[in-house]
């Protein structure tokens, strides 16, 4: 079972890479590349949005924004697109800097959480 689970998640992540290629094809929608880059850039993050030592919620967003959102962009790119980048997809391996701008807009909305929690508190707190 666990390899089935692995076998799954690598399909999985192609399928991410795939979109991410098609996302850079002008062929693709505009709403759709907005759409890809949060996927994505989500997907491959070495830092999660919410960390996977939260119980249930850690890993709930995992399971609910990759394959949610690769299900949505797959719709909205057009067939023809996705069939190329599928195929490009499956010959290479994942381009890193995806990562990289994922985990700075991972740190970017913590930052922004944590600002704003301070806020809310030095608010409630009438030092502000």
């Amino acid at each position: 079972m666990l390899n089935q689970l692995k076998a799954r998640a690598r399909a999985l992540k192609r399928e991410a890479y795939a979109v991410y290629l098609a996302a850079r094809d002008p062929r693709t929608p505009w709403y759709a590349k907005l759409l890809i880059f949060f996927v994505v850039a989500h997907t491959f993050s070495p830092i999660d949005l919410i960390p996977d030592f939260v119980p249930v919620l850690g890993y709930l967003d995992d399971l609910i924004i990759t394959p949610g959102g690769l299900w949505l962009a797959v719709r909205l790119i057009p067939p023809e697109v996705m069939a190329e980048a599928r195929a490009a997809a499956a010959g290479t391996s994942a381009d890193r800097s995806v990562g990289r701008i994922g985990a700075a807009l991972i740190v970017l909305v913590w930052l922004i959480g944590v600002v704003a929690i301070i806020y809310v508190v030095l608010h409630s707190t009438k030092r502000i």
